[in-house]
């Protein structure tokens, strides 16, 4: 019996520096995941957001952006749209906010980090990435908190190190990882080898 916590949630959250380890990391994941992957990055509302389409054009998995009352699938990467906050409801649904800004935000990690926690708990890993603020930091503690699985950024491969740095100055966190070792760390995750 393996002595681990099965993933039923990955999130990843960045800032400003994300979106080229994003585009690095995807290409390399497996196209069988155990789980579903949420993508929650500040960004600008735009009606003509075409990050949707260059993450997917990397990426082997399916990428869409999340929509209110969405059904999760596991193996297809979501991202959360600009202007909204993310709420999981359950295991399967998430629906969408556009109450207050968070830190600044909105999308904000903290807030979709927070109630993916009180949901999956123990299962939820969460991964912060390059960026300009702390947004993500009181998710973090909340994840730790249920323990769940806290990665960071190692700042020194950030293109902006100070969101992964306050996370490592304020927290407890299991795994610091450079962008080429994401991939695999989180192909490990998974139950579906």
């Amino acid at each position: 019996m393996m002595n681990r916590k099965t993933t039923e949630i990955l999130l990843i959250g960045g800032s400003a520096g994300s979106i080229s380890v994003l585009l690095e990391v995807l290409p390399h994941l497996n196209d069988h995941l155990s789980f579903p992957i949420m993508v929650v990055v500040h960004r600008k509302a735009h009606p003509e957001s075409i990050l949707e389409g260059l993450l997917g054009f990397r990426s082997r998995l399916p990428v869409e952006e999340a929509y209110d009352k969405m059904t999760l699938k596991a193996n297809y990467i979501y991202l959360v749209p600009a202007d909204y906050h993310l709420l999981f409801e359950n295991k399967q649904m998430v629906s969408l906010d556009c109450s207050e800004k968070v830190n600044y935000s909105r999308p904000s990690i903290d807030v979709t980090f927070q109630s993916a926690a009180q949901i999956y708990m123990k299962h939820t890993v969460a991964l912060l990435l390059s960026g300009a603020n702390t947004d993500g930091l009181e998710g973090l503690r909340y994840i730790a908190q249920q323990q769940g699985t806290v990665l960071v950024q190692d700042p020194d491969t950030a293109e902006i190190a100070y969101m992964p740095q306050q996370a490592l100055l304020n927290l407890q966190v299991d795994t610091v990882l450079k962008p080429e070792e994401m991939a695999s760390f989180i192909n490990q995750l998974s139950t579906n080898y």
